[in-house]
């Protein structure tokens, strides 16, 4: 190969090898097979491991009941008893955070920008979660007794208020269902042929078995089961990426499918930088040459542009999927008073390391190991699995399943849980039977968790039809939910916020994101591609909107930052204007005037001007 550097850390001879023949992984010739199992093994996975934790969990609580005085009733159901330990809070937030996403999009990310996108992935969504120790401190102090978020928004602001985040709230739980369903569904097909279809919808079936009899404890406990095989499966994946280095017998003209090492890594990842650009434009599933808008086009910097600008729409994203997400609330409701922030702290310290890790070993390596993948198999969530079945073979794609289910089904109990609450709570007992008994609340949340595991399976069958993959929905979210991240902060962190404030931040700043997004998608050219990136003298058509173009990295970038810049905006804005024409009486402050420092109450309401002093 001319031009050929070798660093001389690898024993095989690098310049010899063709690195246009690239590693398969999915290839297949036996029909009914995917990568790793026949099709009906993807079936038997799916279905057994939904009953065996139902199962399990079931016996859990069924223990606890006969020897525990334990009593599911409608408050059990949906908090827990509000008594969790500070252990079993921060392993149920590293559940319910570890997304079909943490495995599967932050390996993408690494695989398209380098090292700074496993660093922007975990850090740009642990940040969110240390933050909500405070609002977990907040409610403990100023709303004890609440069962939603809602409730509160309800009490303070009023009937339209509520009504506009109950919106927010279902929207951010199909979203963050729907990226779940539509990773996990991409995996299985590839490795086991299992239809894409049935995946949707069979998946969600073991959460809703258990968490429709075991309520939220059932998924605490659950959670901490899938936290501990989630974090073996790492290990051992990190261990043999960095630590185990294969046999690549005597001829060393091949390309070796081990690494064993950081050195090796760094040495691949330099050559494989150094390399001719190839793209899948030129030959499917190609990936060499320099990265776009990395310095030196590494993929061992931090200085990548593309990078940054993935970190601010996961964090602004992230934001959203926390702050609105009723089960962070819920987790934070149950907690013990003196455990609710100590957990959502060790919670997110320990959940960086998930994402962290496993994207930088198997993430990397799906590059370091010339894997065949192209930018929409990646997209859809299918480097590590790529990684993991060239270094291991079957067991490698086998325990990606494994650790890609206790993922789903964590999170996707939360969902459920929440989505349930929401229901019984907020429309239920707000608005159809406000004297309803703990019994009929109980019915009506067991009913809404099998409901709504249908309708994500019908909405990841949307997403799917309408193909769209894990990375473009992820992207997505914040353009979708950030408007609201503010407002509902505001709510129980200050008294300067009204509720007219509240409701056209949230309205307002989706709308602007909306549009910002569309805007700048229809100056993409239609394969998704920059115009100000093409080389000199190449044009592309532009003017499209479609899955391409509105996937396109800059225009979801400006979504984003317009959706919870503009929403703080308009917020304050409007409370400005409100509280000069009600000269200058403070706003209500928690405690003083507020019903909900006691107990929610049916009916109340709060006088958002409470002459208090400033």
């Amino acid at each position: 190969m001319p031009g050929c550097l070798p660093q001389g850390i690898t024993d095989f001879d690098v310049c010899s090898v063709d690195w246009n023949s690239f590693v398969p992984w999915a290839e297949t010739s036996r029909p009914g097979w995917g990568a790793v199992m026949p099709e009906y093994a993807g079936y038997l996975i799916v279905i057994l491991f939904g009953v065996f934790f139902s199962v399990i969990t079931s016996i859990m609580v069924w223990f606890e009941k006969t020897f525990g005085g334990l009593v599911i009733s409608s408050e059990h159901f949906n908090t827990a008893g509000r008594n969790i330990k500070t252990g079993l809070t921060a392993s149920v937030i590293v559940s319910q955070w570890t997304w079909a996403a943490t495995l599967l999009q932050s390996s993408n990310v690494a695989w398209r920008y380098g090292l700074s996108g496993p660093f922007w992935y975990a850090a740009g969504a642990s940040i969110q979660v240390l933050l909500f120790g405070i609002l977990a401190i907040e409610v403990k102090k100023k709303a004890p007794n609440m069962h939603t978020f809602l409730e509160m928004i309800d009490v303070r602001w009023g009937k339209a208020a509520h009504m506009t985040f109950l919106f927010f709230g279902f929207a951010t739980n199909l979203i963050v269902t729907g990226m779940l369903l539509l990773g996990g569904a991409a995996v299985v097909y590839q490795t086991s042929s299992m239809a894409t279809e049935a995946a949707l919808f069979l998946i969600p079936v073991g959460v809703i078995i258990y968490t429709m009899f075991g309520g939220l404890k059932a998924t605490f406990l659950a959670s901490y089961i899938h936290t501990t095989i989630i974090f073996i499966g790492l290990v051992l994946f990190v261990t043999y990426v960095y630590a185990v280095a294969g046999d690549c017998g005597a001829d060393l003209t091949k390309q070796c499918n081990s690494i064993g090492s950081a050195s090796i890594l760094w040495e691949r990842l330099t050559f494989v930088a150094a390399l001719p650009s190839v793209s899948d434009a030129v030959t499917a599933g190609a990936h060499h040459g320099p990265v776009p808008n990395n310095r030196g086009g590494s993929y061992l910097t931090m200085l990548s542009n593309d990078g940054l600008s993935f970190g601010v729409i996961n964090i602004i994203g992230n934001f959203g999927t926390v702050f609105v997400d009723q089960s962070y609330w819920q987790s934070a409701i149950a907690a013990r008073p003196a455990s609710a922030h100590k957990g959502y702290i060790l919670g997110g310290l320990v959940w960086f390391t998930i994402p962290m890790a496993l994207a930088t070993s198997l993430g990397l390596a799906s590059n370091a190991l010339n894997v065949k993948l192209s930018s929409d198999e990646a997209g859809s969530g299918l480097a590590p699995p790529a990684a993991a079945i060239v270094l291991l073979g079957q067991g490698g794609g086998i325990l990606i399943i494994i650790m890609l289910f206790m993922a789903i089904t964590s999170t996707g109990s939360a969902e459920c849980i929440a989505v349930a609450s929401l229901v019984a709570y907020d429309i239920y007992r707000k608005y159809i039977n406000p004297d309803c008994t703990g019994q009929q609340l109980l019915r009506v949340s067991r009913i809404m968790v099998v409901f709504y595991g249908l309708v994500s399976g019908f909405f990841g069958w949307f997403l799917y039809g309408v193909g769209a993959n894990l990375g473009w929905v992820y992207n997505f979210m914040g353009i979708m939910i950030g408007s609201a991240v503010l407002p509902v902060s505001f709510c129980i962190l200050t008294r300067y916020c009204t509720a007219k404030g509240a409701i056209i931040g949230a309205w307002g700043g989706m709308i602007s994101s909306v549009i910002t997004w569309l805007v700048i998608a229809s100056t993409r050219c239609s394969d998704g591609r920059d115009p100000e990136r093409l080389p000199v003298g190449e044009t592309c058509p532009t003017g499209t909107l479609d899955i391409n173009t509105t996937g396109n990295l800059y225009a979801q970038l400006g979504g984003n930052l317009v959706a919870i810049c503009m929403s703080g905006i308009y917020c304050m804005l409007v409370t400005a204007i409100e509280f000069k024409v009600r000269h200058g009486r403070a706003l209500c402050e928690w405690g003083q005037g507020c019903p909900i420092a006691h107990a929610v109450r049916r009916g109340a309401t709060c006088d958002s001007y409470v002459p208090l002093p400033l």
